[in-house]
Order: C-alpha cells, then structure tokens, then sequence
C-alpha cells in the first residue's frame, strides 16, 4: 500500500486544525468544518477549504476524522462513504469507545476500504507542535503506509494493537488523568484550607508520589484561578463517561472512575461545563462549590 499524498481533515477544530496545517508541508490537504474560523486559520497555512465533509473526501487518499463524540465520527463516515475512492484510508483521531471504532471497522473494510484508530494523547498545544503521543490501532498494511503521517501529526507513537485496544486505552488514559485530578483539587483546597502557602505545597507535593502529570500541567492554573479551557470540563465529562460504560458493559468495576465522573459531572452541572477539567477546583463534593479565588 502506498503512502496517502492527499489527505482530507473533517473536523478542523482545536485537534484537528492543528493535525491539517501540520500535514500541509508535504502534503495536499482539504479540511471541512462548519467553523469560518477553524477554516480561514487552516487555509492561511496552505489547507484547501472544502463545503462540505463530502466534497473533502471525495477521492482522497487518507480521510482523518477529528470530532467530539463518538456519533459525530460515525455520521461522518456515512456521509462520505459514497465518495470514498477505493481503498481509502479513514484514520479517526477522535476519543471514541472500542465497540463504535470495531463497528466501524467492518464497516469500512466491508466496503473495500482501511480504518486505522489512532487517538492523541495530549491536547490542542502539543496537536499544534507536533509533540502529542500517538495511540495506534488497526490492520499493519495501513499503518505501515501511514509512517509519514504520523511523523507530521506527532511524536511518540504506541502500537496498542486493534482499533478497540488504541480506543480503549486512550479512555483508561483520560480515566487515570481525569480521577487523579480530582482527587489533587481535593488534596490542595484541603491544604490550602489549612494554611498551606501555593509554593509550599508544590515543592512538597513534588517530592512525594503525590505528584503526577496533571499536577505538573494543572496545579499552576488552579493556584492562579486560571480555567481557560484547554480541555473542557464537559468533553472530559464524555471521555469518563465512555470509559466507565465500557467498564460496566464488560462486568468491570471501576468505583473510582465512576466518582471522578461524578465530580466533573458535577462541575458540569454548576455551568463549568465550557471551562478547563480544572475547574472542578471549584467541586469538593457533589453540590458543593468554592471558588478558586476565594
């Protein structure tokens, strides 16, 4: 199989705008998405604009797929199913659950196509240099073809294995990253209640197995009140959601998933829903708020 030369990017929005303008050098790239803005910033770096998801696709190499849920990605690949030139690549960069990437899978070799899985493992700023984790899954023949791409759109790159093994790790990463920033919001308004002074606890906790990457990442917005949404509370609400209902599907448990759920579910339903995950600072239990600048 050989390596895609015109790729179409559906979903231009803070992912997969960064993934368009990054595979423009190099490559011949048309993008849709419904945002004028998303669309000018792609075209300003050399992205072909397109009207439509269908007319992206039609007789493209590679189709990337970049959309908030799950049911986004699957309506996208039934609108351009049709125009599909044979053999295409579909390669979703989305955070979906194992059983709608399995789906959609058969779906597409069904038709004579590829679907490669390969979710990001960071956010919009590491999308935009080029230096986020790729979580890989699907068929060798399409990965192999794909080295190129991945090179432009990332850094690091994990075989997981299927499409429902990458899929699925990228939900049990979002579980770990989500649940442990619930519990150090916890930790550091308990601190900060007992007159534990900001610097004072960040050096501390970081010499401890307190510390994570969240708290290198997040503890500095949430000293400085600062929720400005590089991952909104509502889409990390989804990404646990998923996770847990896969956990309950198979006859798993996963208790401490299911609370931090709760908590972002909570944050949510207080009107935070636009801002960062760390704006579940301002959750200490269901129903209750602080204000991080209190």
């Amino acid at each position: 199989m050989q390596a895609p030369s015109s790729i179409a990017v559906i979903g231009a929005g803070r992912m997969g705008g960064p993934i368009a303008r990054n595979l423009a050098v190099g490559h011949d790239v048309t993008a849709y998405d419904p945002d004028p803005a998303a669309m000018q910033a792609c075209a300003a770096a050399g992205v072909s604009p397109a009207d439509s998801a269908t007319e992206a696709a039609r007789g493209v190499d590679l189709v990337i797929t970049s959309l908030p849920l799950p049911e986004h990605v699957t309506a996208a690949v039934d609108e351009i199913l049709h125009v599909l030139a044979p053999g295409t690549i579909v390669m979703d960069v989305s955070t979906i659950d194992p059983a709608t990437a399995a789906t959609l899978e058969a779906r597409l070799e069904e038709a004579g196509h590829h679907f490669v899985a390969c979710p990001l493992g960071k956010g919009p700023a590491q999308a935009e240099t080029g230096d986020s984790p790729l979580f890989i899954g699907g068929k060798d023949e399409p990965i192999d073809a794909l080295d190129a791409v991945f090179a432009a759109i990332g850094a690091e790159r994990y075989l997981l294995g299927g499409v429902e093994a990458s899929t699925m790790f990228k939900l049990v990463s979002n579980l770990i990253g989500m649940t442990n920033l619930a519990v150090l919001a916890e930790g550091y308004n308990l601190c900060r209640r007992a007159g534990v002074p900001d610097d004072a606890f960040t050096a501390a906790l970081a010499d401890t197995g307190g510390w994570s990457y969240q708290a290198e990442l997040r503890l500095p917005w949430m000293i400085d009140g600062d929720f400005e949404p590089r991952f909104a509370a509502g889409l990390g609400l989804k990404d646990l959601r998923l996770a847990v209902d896969v956990a309950s599907r198979w006859g798993m448990p996963a208790p401490v998933g299911a609370m931090g759920m709760s908590q972002l579910a909570s944050a949510v339903a207080h009107g935070h829903g636009d801002l960062d995950v760390n704006a579940i600072l301002r959750v200490l239990a269901p129903g209750s708020e602080v204000d991080a600048d209190e």
